[in-house]
């Protein structure tokens, strides 16, 4: 069996975020009472990363405690990120610190007119040594004041309730080492050691009959398939094998990604889609679907490429669970994740395991978290995908295939929604 080894991350979690501010603040306003009657907002900093904005509920009982339960933000740092932040830097800023600024209302504007917030008060916490230690720790928890009315007049202010905490949270990185359509092989990442563990095999061909995924294909070959990949592309097919050869997950095209009446790309009204399947361990030679992935173009200053992918549930027949819907700059490239933190989700949702048949007892909801990412490239340029999955989260070295799958298949979808050459008639305009 081949063996994996993780890398070290860990996994900054900041929640149970709630705000009281006592009467006497709001009144200290010099805008009046309806100061703060807008909702409240914090933006959540940490050098070296981007910054992070989340909405904070206001709490007005003094008995009442946000649920100990709900993350609001997190950062996922692994050891170099935290060797920098440990770092002294320059003179005046020796120290990296989380920093929480709280606002009431958020930027933008209301019917057309500027909206200025207001800043509450603001939290630092300093990193130290126990960032670096790989151990659960929790940093802070409970009521603070932020406010500058306590220091400035004496009176009580605005207090922030947070729970900051550190989880190790290591992952498996694995590698394409060639682009896709390439059928390159898959590499785990070691720090600079290279294992091989997967082979990608990427074919547009028709499935044969004699194919297990011809089950789920619709459409037959015909001699006019040249032609067609001029005004659709469908009938493409990756399988991932491991090192035996054995195919151990795959993603093929079911709904062909063909341009949208009047224009010329893949459009929302009309997505293309793959299908992520694994081998059914109780019938040889068989598929079973794991899950369902839609792409399209959006148009705009910048185009994108939206993926939406959607669990398909054995434990109820036809159910798809929405787990991830991202946008990936088509000149640039991005990142596709499943992370119920970062989609700000109702609630976290067990992502079954291949080999689970529909059992989610192993994955507790309570886990939730970071899944999986995908880096990939814009159009145009070579892209050997990075993957990056969560250890909790895999249990055999199929678990991590069905992820690749998914990888390959986001990183086709850059490819398969590239706008389609049309024929422009002299004299006309081209209408989007």
């Amino acid at each position: 069996m081949t063996k994996m080894d993780p890398q070290a991350f860990i996994r900054l979690s900041i929640g149970s975020l709630g705000l009281r501010i006592p009467g006497s603040a709001l009144r200290s306003s010099k805008t009046g009472i309806r100061a703060f009657s807008s909702p409240c907002s914090c933006e959540i900093r940490l050098r070296g990363f981007p910054v992070q904005t989340t909405s904070i509920p206001l709490v007005s009982s003094p008995e009442a405690t946000p649920d100990i339960h709900s993350i609001a933000s997190s950062f996922y740092l692994e050891d170099s990120d935290v060797k920098a932040l440990l770092t002294p830097g320059c003179f005046y800023n020796p120290h990296a610190y989380l920093e929480i600024i709280v606002f009431t209302g958020w930027k933008g504007s209301h019917c057309g007119v500027g909206v200025k917030r207001q800043q509450i008060g603001t939290f630092k916490l300093e990193v130290g040594p126990e960032w670096g230690q790989g151990k659960p720790v929790i940093l802070f928890n409970g009521w603070i004041g932020i406010g500058k009315n306590k220091h400035e007049s004496g009176k009580p202010g605005a207090e922030l309730h947070l729970r900051v905490q550190l989880d190790p949270d290591p992952r498996y990185v694995f590698q394409f080492e060639d682009v896709t359509m390439l059928s390159p092989q898959i590499v785990q990442l070691r720090g600079s050691i290279k294992q091989p563990i997967f082979s990608c095999e990427f074919s547009r061909d028709r499935v044969a009959k004699v194919d297990p995924l011809g089950t789920y294909w619709t459409g037959s070959a015909d001699s006019s398939d040249i032609e067609t990949e001029r005004r659709e592309r469908k009938g493409w097919k990756v399988k991932i094998h491991d090192l035996s050869g054995s195919a151990v997950a795959a993603a093929f095209i079911t709904t062909p990604f063909v341009p949208s009446t009047g224009c010329d790309w893949v459009a929302k009204s009309n997505p293309g889609a793959w299908l992520i399947v694994r081998p059914d361990i109780c019938r040889p030679e068989s598929w079973l679907p794991w899950g369902k992935l839609e792409a399209w173009r959006e148009r705009g200053i910048r185009d994108s490429i939206c993926c939406r992918f959607h669990l398909l549930s054995e434990a109820q027949d036809g159910a798809e669970v929405l787990m991830s819907e991202i946008l990936i700059s088509a000149e640039k490239g991005g990142e596709f994740f499943i992370d119920t933190d970062r989609q700000m989700r109702q609630g976290p949702t067990p992502i079954p395991s291949p080999q689970s048949s529909g059992d989610f007892s192993a994955l507790s909801p309570i886990a939730g978290g970071f899944v999986m990412s995908c880096r990939v490239q814009g159009e145009g340029k070579s892209s050997k995908p990075l993957v990056q999955l969560a250890m909790r989260h895999v249990t055999c070295v199929e678990d991590a295939a069905i992820f690749m799958a998914l990888a390959a298949a986001v990183d086709l979808s850059i490819e398969a929604c590239k706008p389609f050459r049309r024929k422009i008639r002299i004299g006309s305009r081209h209408s989007l």
